[in-house]
């Protein structure tokens, strides 16, 4: 059941908290502008080749890795809630020099509304399933969207990872058998301070000291067999499922050690498990 009051809520959380996070990252538009690219090598494995193909980036968030994209090749459409992370990424597409999309819709809304088959590749990433209120309607979307011989992909962190909290100590359900969800009363936080180089390579800045007027956020838990269940349930075919005991970029807890290509490992005392998955699905090609 989709709860839209929550949504809501979440999208004026993302509004404070979009500013703050790009507080932080100096010239990105150079950054991009000079070649850069923000889009890690999961994510591109999983993609392949991009040229010439229509791309849906789904909660595209402040459209860094959309550019990524474009610059790529791809004719890219972002989509995303916050006003301010759309409002960002419109104009970080005209000071980049590289040409994308961005619609600002509740994801939702925009699958209703959106044309079918009009999409060769349907992406999204980190920290994308948790916002998600009913996985039965964003996976029908998704396929809804995809042409023929289409593909999903999905780098996200990993519902084991996000059991623990910040002293490595499990505090987490790893399903939400119930329906309910969790509300952060201080809003989304500003997780571009704590990765600081780890998720601004180009340059870290100190930025806003904290985000001004936060608004409660919620997020939803999903176990794998739920988010792939759904896919599966909407008439995609699974291609690649992979897990990594890794971030990239994205600082979970405390003593976290950094490896090369920015990703990050929990304490050497743990044990691993998986802290991300990645999967690509395909739509059916007709018969």
């Amino acid at each position: 059941m989709l709860a839209r009051g929550l949504h809501e809520d979440n999208r004026l959380s993302w509004n404070s908290a979009t500013k703050a996070h790009n507080s932080h990252k100096g010239d990105q538009a150079g950054f991009l502008r000079g070649g850069g690219s923000t889009l890690f090598p999961e994510e591109l494995e999983l993609l392949g080749d991009v040229a010439g193909l229509r791309l849906v980036h789904l909660q595209c968030n402040s459209g860094q890795d959309s550019l990524s994209l474009a610059a790529l090749g791809a004719d890219v459409t972002g989509v995303d809630i916050s006003d301010e992370a759309v409002e960002f990424a419109t104009a970080l597409s005209a000071g980049s020099g590289i040409p994308a999309t961005f619609v600002r819709s509740d994801l939702f809304d925009w699958f209703d509304n959106a044309d079918a088959d009009q999409f060769d590749v349907a992406f999204c990433s980190y920290g994308s399933v948790c916002w998600l209120s009913d996985l039965g309607p964003w996976a029908a979307g998704i396929a809804k969207v995809l042409r023929p011989g289409g593909r999903f992909v999905i780098v996200d962190f990993h519902p084991t990872g996000t059991m623990f909290d910040r002293q490595w100590q499990i505090a987490y359900d790893y399903w939400n058998r119930d329906t309910t969800h969790d509300t952060i009363e201080g809003g989304v936080g500003d997780y571009v301070s704590f990765a600081r180089e780890a998720l601004v390579p180009w340059g870290y800045q100190e930025g806003l000291a904290e985000i001004s007027d936060p608004r409660p956020c919620h997020l939803f838990t999903w176990g794998m067999s739920e988010i792939i269940g759904a896919l599966l349930t909407a008439g995609l075919a699974l291609d690649v499922f992979q897990e990594y005991p890794y971030t990239n970029g994205a600082v979970f807890g405390d003593g976290m050690r950094e490896q090369p290509g920015r990703r990050l490992l929990p304490p050497a005392e743990l044990p691993r498990f998986p802290m991300m998955y990645g999967l690509r699905a395909l739509s059916p090609e007709p018969r």
